[in-house]
């Protein structure tokens, strides 16, 4: 049974009623972000139920030793965790003495909770009735600052509603906070200094052995029906923590409120001496805007965010919710500004997978950045991979491969391999091959080739090198093979001759092969400045020529399909709709050992192939394989319903395209996996915007021309996107009846829908029915 608490809402997430088991999911599905930094929807106040506390700083990490029963050469020593950071965000709230915490309330009424995506901020409301009898209506609202993004603002209101009381407000800072995830419980942080004067508090500390240093800092304000009143408060203060106590007392139906203002300035963009000088800056600007102001700040950020970035659906609210979570989610996760951060697959929301850039970037991620927002944003993700070339050329040393062969990582936080599981660290090969997708995808879409002679092309031979070495010559066969792999598909593990990694593998020596003939044709320069470099040679191309050319591709000619890799035909192919309910998902249910006996897919491995490189297959060959293989998925990858909504919508499947479309766009809010109280799954949701921009509107980019075939689902009136190709920024509307191409900007250019050209002109509407 799949959760349905959350209200459908077109612009907003919202829980009504409390309800203790929902806490950590809700946690995770009302995380805040602003690409610098990061939080769990926790309470402001204490709560002593089960709880997730995370709050996580961009590009702060610990390398937590690998722990694994028996070590493998090449294993990487350690797993890069991002940190859960010195908690900011804490109020503990005493009403008469006693502790506000809704886990021992003698009662909880109205609660409900909204993650206002429209304007960026969450709030919470609730009347809550304490052991000593006194009634209470509290409301709160926060926000992570798009404009300053160092800084978070809370705003915290206690109404008692039965009685005088006295309530004391005690904001704190607490750096004595453990990771959820760690493998041997490491002490991640060392505190250096707890300071505090007037209302300020300040708490410097450093990783371990990673050295980064932050100060967490803090001030707060309180108000008494609206208007500010001067308290001394209360300092304690220890090693690790420091907290102010607010006191006042409060008439029956009159408000207290705490604003408290907080966040986090790290020595990756301060010098580590000035960090505190650095808060107070920070805190000196927040203090004279006010929360209200600062407030309005974020909504009109926002706005700007949504003005490109919104999708819109008529007549779905669901449908509308869930592209908009995801959207939201994508902007809070990432926003192009520093070239040292990636988007990890649980962004700021938990701390599964470890914060760490993997291959989703390149294959899921880029075109979303791309199409919404300017291109130097997808540029700068390139560049993320151009920057660690060394250390993938490093990783594949260690694994014995030689001549600047190049493995990009498959979890990285700085370029080094992190991941410690040898059935993906050592076998998952076809990440090198989004990597190079990546480049190709870019020049394509953006029409900028200055990224291929200036960096790309290195990458690209480091890339078409590792292929090479790793093809294995079989005389059996009188081809390439490639032995020992993972695909994307993990139920599959150690497999040879993975069809989607040997197709990559081919795809990626012939893309390089021709970059090089056209820099060496028409970057003379640049050429000559890389072959020099990297030693490139003629008698090396053949080399490489003769793997791509002869590459072996497993394929059955009684079902005219290409094999998922040797041998699955061997296995029972029982299709998913025989699976008993109660043995879902399988990743839960089974042992490893029946998962890898088993026909069924985690996600696409073939069809994620078609997907890349559609251009080179038919419709009757995608129909034909989506047919074999579609059965036999189960879609227990985050990444895998996108795909297969996309080819679903080509293939005019209108109904399982939307299908698909929903479990893609709603995977946590209706935590089809049974997992989203571990946190969000972010690198999909740019998935769930191709399923509709790629999926619905068919966008491709067609002889260097920008092409449509729009489609739409019985289920909507209509739906509209924007795309930003090449400085020309295009609105698509599509409902039942007809498809309106609207050019917002740029100059004339011709598109092409349903294969027919198309000249738009600026500020002009064109119709077609």
């Amino acid at each position: 049974m799949n959760q349905d608490y959350i209200k459908p809402n077109n612009w907003s997430i919202i829980e009504e009623g409390f309800d203790a088991k929902q806490v950590k999911s809700s946690e995770s599905l009302f995380s805040l972000g602003n690409g610098a930094m990061g939080q769990r929807a926790n309470f402001e106040e204490q709560y002593s139920g089960d709880t997730f506390q995370g709050s996580y700083i961009a590009g702060v990490y610990y390398p937590d030793k690998t722990r694994v029963g028996w070590w493998k050469n090449g294993y990487p020593e350690y797993f890069a965790k991002v940190l859960n950071a010195p908690n900011w965000i804490g109020i503990n709230v005493l009403v008469n003495g006693e502790s506000l915490d809704l886990c021992t309330c003698k009662s909880v009424d109205g609660f409900k909770r909204e993650l206002n995506m429209q304007e960026g901020w969450l709030s919470r409301y609730f009347k809550a009735t304490l052991q000593n009898g006194i009634q209470v209506e509290v409301s709160a609202k926060r926000f992570l600052s798009l404009d300053l993004d160092e800084l978070g603002a809370i705003q915290y209101k206690v109404v008692p509603l039965n009685n005088d009381a006295e309530i004391i407000f005690q904001p704190y800072l607490d750096s004595g906070i453990t990771n959820e995830d760690t493998n041997w419980d490491d002490k991640f942080w060392d505190t250096l200094n707890v300071r505090h004067k007037n209302h300020q508090a300040f708490i410097e500390a450093k990783t371990m052995k990673t050295d980064f240093h932050i100060c967490t800092f803090m001030e707060s304000k309180v108000f008494i029906n609206g208007k500010t009143v001067l308290i001394e408060p209360h300092i304690k203060a220890d090693a690790t923590y420091a907290s102010f106590s607010y006191a006042h007392p409060v008439k029956k139906g009159e408000s207290y409120t705490i604003e408290k203002y907080g966040g986090y300035v790290v020595d990756t963009n301060h010098d580590k001496k000035q960090l505190v000088a650095a808060s107070k800056k920070v805190l000196k600007t927040a203090l004279k805007k006010g929360f209200n102001l600062l407030l309005n700040d974020q909504k009109q950020a926002w706005a700007k965010i949504w003005d490109m970035a919104d999708i819109t659906i008529d007549g779905d609210v669901k449908a509308q919710q869930g592209i908009r979570f995801n959207i939201f989610q994508l902007n809070q996760t990432y926003l192009g500004k520093d070239s040292r951060l990636n988007i990890g697959p649980k962004g700021f929301t938990g701390e599964k997978y470890g914060g760490s850039t993997y291959w989703d970037t390149e294959a899921y991620c880029i075109p979303f950045y791309m199409a919404t927002k300017d291109q130097k944003v997808a540029r700068t993700l390139l560049e993320y991979r151009y920057n660690h070339l060394d250390k993938a050329i490093e990783n594949a040393q260690k694994l014995g491969f030689k001549n600047g062969a190049a493995l990009f990582p498959m979890v990285t936080m700085n370029g080094e391999e992190c991941h410690n599981e040898w059935e993906i660290t050592f076998e998952e090969i076809h990440r090198n091959g989004a990597v190079a997708f990546a480049i190709y995808n870019y020049c394509r879409y953006t029409g900028d080739y200055s990224y291929v002679p200036e960096k790309g092309l290195e990458v690209l031979i480091g890339i078409a090198r590792f292929w090479q070495e790793r093809a294995t010559f079989s005389s059996d066969k009188n081809q390439y093979v490639i032995l020992g792999v993972t695909g994307p598909n993990e139920y599959e593990n150690n497999v040879n001759n993975n069809w989607y990694t040997n197709y990559l593998a081919k795809w990626c020596i012939n893309y390089t092969l021709e970059q090089i003939e056209k820099v060496e044709s028409d970057f003379a320069s640049d050429f000559s400045r890389i072959a020099k470099k990297v030693k490139l040679s003629k008698k090396e191309l053949a080399l490489w020529k003769a793997v791509a050319d002869n590459m072996y591709f497993p394929y059955s000619e009684k079902n005219q399909v290409y094999l998922q890799q040797d041998g699955f035909l061997d296995k029972e192919l029982i299709s998913v709709e025989n699976l008993l309910k109660s043995e879902r998902p399988i990743n839960q249910k089974w042992s490893w050992d029946r998962i890898l006996r088993s026909p069924y897919i985690k996600q696409a491995d073939i069809l994620q192939g078609f997907y890349l490189f559609e251009d080179q297959f038919s419709n009757e060959e995608l129909e034909r394989h989506f047919d074999f293989y579609e059965p036999f998925t189960v879609h227990e990858s985050s990444l895998s319903p996108c795909v297969h909504s996309i080819q679903a919508a080509k293939l005019n499947r209108m109904e399982q395209a939307y299908t698909f479309y929903l479990r893609t766009s709603r995977l946590d809010l209706d935590d089809y996996n049974h997992e989203v109280h571990e946190g969000l799954h972010i690198t999909s949701m740019a998935g769930t915007w191709m399923s509709i921009v790629e999926g619905f509107g068919g966008m491709r980019v067609t002889d260097n021309k920008l092409s449509f075939t729009p489609k739409i689902p019985k289920q909507w009136n209509g739906f509209s996107f924007k795309v930003n190709f090449r400085n020309h920024i295009l609105k698509i509307s599509i409902t039942q009846e007809e498809v309106i191409f609207e050019m917002i900007s740029g100059n004339d250019f011709e598109i092409l829908v349903n294969n027919k050209a198309l000249m738009l002109k600026n500020k002009e509407l064109k119709a077609v029915i």
